[in-house]
């Protein structure tokens, strides 16, 4: 039995989609555990590029590939990337299998989603208006709508009619906006529920039977470590927990079953949306890195923000997640410098080094670089890493010092193809 989590250690856009991508390859079954369509994989092997927002990358690689209970769904995108993986010659039908458990995200949840950004102005937290975020509130505040509750029709009506007046009543006096009718919303939602009820499954029950089975299982997040909205840079999180332990929650399965851990980890910083990040660089080298790296959102098309690789926020992922390995990305935007920074420490706003990440008040830190050789050519298509440039190997053993963590992978392109398997990571 080998249970593989691989999570995201900064903000986010790591290239998880490709590093999972790679590691379905071995693996049974692949399980998203949290987060909804506000969070985009990106998957190119060959002449094909796949995008995918909701289902595991494993379909991809005819894994069965699980939906867990963590995540909330907008069923009018789940129907589209399933007909869209269709139509690419997916096999879809037998692969799937979304948990009865879900929450759905609601038109309700997405106009609030939407109002309430606007509302905040300058201040927003920089959300996709997706609705993700209102759909958890209401799953903690007990006030959501699973796919099960779609099984019957009249208690989905009834369920509807006990939780729209409070909300139309939230659209109509706060926000000046058109209340929803409960019968329309039924209307909707009972037609996505004919085209996805055959992929419902207790998917709790699933997995535990595939551990037992001695099967491979990879456990896949959206977002990253510092979205989190425990460990995150609260308030500019997301509403779901990122980290590992969340595939426990967000899937049904123990703790004990978790075997391995990898931290996926771009070579440089970047974060969509507002929020502190103390690496950013607002300068050539930062517009250098986002358009050589091609930092834009696989979901929203966002420019992303961009910065030099920060030590102390991935040593404080480390110790979050229990990481046993790293997967490196992006090495190649960095092929043609001179020179790179590395964060090591953050000074204080009184000029007090420290080395471990403030809980609050990152706004207000300075980071500590310290400056290393670049290797200065082309690492596209390496495919050993004895081949890499001594820089390069450099500048991987030093991120290993400062996280403590072993790189086991390397991804020299955006291509499943051009990527270094240094170490195994299944364990």
């Amino acid at each position: 039995m080998t249970c593989t989590v691989v999570v995201g250690t900064q903000w986010g856009d790591e290239g998880k989609g490709k590093i999972v991508d790679l590691l379905t390859e071995h693996a049974d079954v692949v399980v998203r555990y949290q987060g909804g369509n506000n969070a985009g994989h990106t998957v190119m092997f060959g002449d094909k590029t796949f995008i995918l927002h909701l289902i595991p990358s494993g379909i991809l690689r005819n894994s069965i590939s699980v939906l867990g209970n963590g995540v909330v769904i907008d069923p009018a995108e789940m129907i589209k990337e399933i007909d869209a993986l269709k139509k690419m010659g997916v096999a879809v039908e037998n692969n799937l299998k979304i948990s009865s458990r879900a929450h759905l995200v609601m038109p309700y949840h997405k106009a609030m989603d939407q109002l309430r950004e606007k509302q905040k102005g300058d201040q927003k937290i920089g959300t996709t208006g997706r609705g993700i975020g209102p759909a958890y509130m209401d799953k903690i505040g007990r006030l959501g709508v699973r796919l099960e509750d779609l099984n019957d029709v009249n208690d989905f009506k009834r369920r509807l009619e006990e939780i729209l007046p409070e909300k139309n009543c939230l659209f109509e006096h706060h926000f000046h906006s058109t209340p929803f009718s409960a019968q329309q919303i039924v209307d909707e939602y009972m037609e996505y529920y004919v085209r996805l009820k055959s992929y419902l499954a207790d998917t709790s029950t699933l997995l535990n039977t595939a551990i037992e089975q001695k099967k491979k299982i990879l456990f896949e997040g959206a977002q990253g470590t510092f979205l989190d909205i425990d460990h995150g840079t609260y308030p500019y999180v997301t509403s779901s927990s990122t980290i590992a332990g969340g595939a426990c929650t967000g899937s049904g399965i123990g703790p004990g079953k978790i075997t391995s851990v990898v931290g996926i980890v771009k070579a440089y910083t970047t974060r969509v949306g507002s929020g502190p990040f103390p690496t950013e660089l607002n300068d050539d080298m930062g517009v250098y890195l986002r358009t050589t790296g091609q930092e834009f959102g696989a979901t929203t098309g966002r420019p992303r923000r961009c910065g030099w690789f920060d030590a102390v926020l991935v040593k404080q992922a480390a110790d979050l997640n229990g990481l046993t390995s790293l997967a490196i990305t992006k090495l190649d935007v960095l092929d043609k410098l001179e020179t790179i920074q590395i964060a090591v420490h953050y000074k204080d706003r009184n000029g007090q080094l420290m080395d471990s990440f403030p809980s609050c008040g990152l706004e207000q830190v300075t980071p500590v670089y310290e400056e290393m050789p670049g290797w200065k050519c082309s690492t596209r298509n390496i495919s050993k890493y004895e081949d890499l440039p001594q820089a390069l190997k450099n500048y991987l053993k030093r991120i290993e010092v400062l996280t403590g963590v072993p790189v086991a992978i390397i991804s020299t392109g955006p291509r499943r193809e051009e990527t270094i398997v240094h170490q195994s990571v299944w364990i």
